[in-house]
């Protein structure tokens, strides 16, 4: 091993916005190999708005490893199921290097063309996120309009380039900053985009969708849901994703005011959960693979390079410091 290993623990819970003090950065002591294990050296470690959440009560233990989706090459194995050089996708994250089981990761397999990051961005759970939320639950058809919210981040930047795949007619998101929405629609391919910070959310939807909209992903919440809900044509269709608006909040925040549009509207709301959907990971894996080497989508990704600066990379992206999936890189990709 060509370094020590370092992990990051949590050591203290915050209460409304998390700090880099609620963590700390330690030598961490790895279990010997025993038959059936490998030693897999981090090369990708993702940060993501649930763990947050995860930071609280009932979440992550204090003074132990973190979890995350990681992916890692072997260079060391017992067991016949991984070698060494294998690529694998896996959740022992926060750290330079993992004991795992060949049950606990997905071995990657080569993808020409494909950039091993992508596995934790398009291909990854953010993809995912937004491959279930648009097919399986809003179960978007050509030629219907969509409100994403929280459009520049992972899910969002993923999920308006799958909704044109899929031949959405409109695809409109929100953003927090002018260059944001520049980016959204210039280089992500969306119809229309606002900055949530210009005005009321219902408002500024309604001025991007006059003639309202069809479906709604959502990734934020809050006054994203209930401008969504005045907006929404009858019969229209959200899937709830995330609620980044509130993972640090100390109080629920006051909107959504109308949800009883939601009967007045037949509206249909449906949250979920991506880990309930990981037997489609195939399935968008072939889906999204030959548009990725066509160059017709590619990965929105803010990569940062350095163990050290992953618990920056964490606290940036709950303030919006990230276009697409933030992702850390700890180790080299080429090796």
């Amino acid at each position: 091993m060509s370094r020590q290993p370092m992990a990051v623990h949590l050591v203290s819970r915050p209460v409304g916005r998390p700090s880099a003090d609620n963590f700390t950065f330690v030598a961490d002591q790895l279990a010997p190999l025993t038959p059936g294990s490998a030693l897999v050296e981090n090369i990708y470690l993702s940060v993501d708005p649930y763990m947050r959440e995860a930071m609280d009560e009932g979440g992550w233990e204090l003074n132990t490893p973190l979890e995350g989706r990681s992916i890692g090459r072997v260079i060391e194995s017992r067991t016949p199921e991984l070698s060494i050089g294998d690529l694998v996708f896996h959740r022992n994250a926060w750290r330079t290097h993992a004991v795992v089981t060949a049950t606990e990761v997905r071995v990657l397999p080569p993808l020409a063309g494909v950039p091993l990051s992508t596995h934790l961005s398009l291909l990854g759970g953010t993809g995912l996120s937004a491959y279930v939320g648009l097919t399986q639950v809003l179960r978007l058809q050509p030629g219907e309009s969509i409100f994403i919210s929280g459009a520049a981040g992972g899910v969002g930047t993923a999920a308006g380039q799958i909704a044109q795949l899929l031949g959405a007619s409109r695809i409109i998101g929100s953003a927090g900053s002018d260059a944001k929405v520049e980016h959204l629609t210039e280089r992500a391919g969306f119809s229309a985009a606002f900055n949530y910070h210009d005005g009321p959310v219902g408002e500024l939807l309604r001025a991007a969708a006059p003639e309202g909209i069809d479906t709604f992903l959502d990734n934020v919440g809050g006054d994203h849901l209930e401008g969504a809900i005045d907006v929404l044509r009858d019969h229209g269709r959200i899937a709830w994703c995330g609620a980044v608006a509130q993972y640090s909040s100390v109080e629920p925040p006051a909107a959504p005011r109308n949800l009883y549009a939601v009967v007045g509207k037949s509206l249909r709301l449906d949250g979920f959960l991506v880990r309930e959907y990981r037997h489609l990971q195939q399935e968008l894996t072939g889906f999204l693979v030959p548009h990725i080497r066509s160059g017709r989508i590619r990965a929105d990704e803010t990569v940062v390079t350095g163990f050290e600066n992953v618990v920056t990379a964490f606290l940036g992206m709950l303030d919006g410091a990230n276009i697409g999936k933030m992702i850390v890189q700890v180790g080299d990709a080429d090796s």
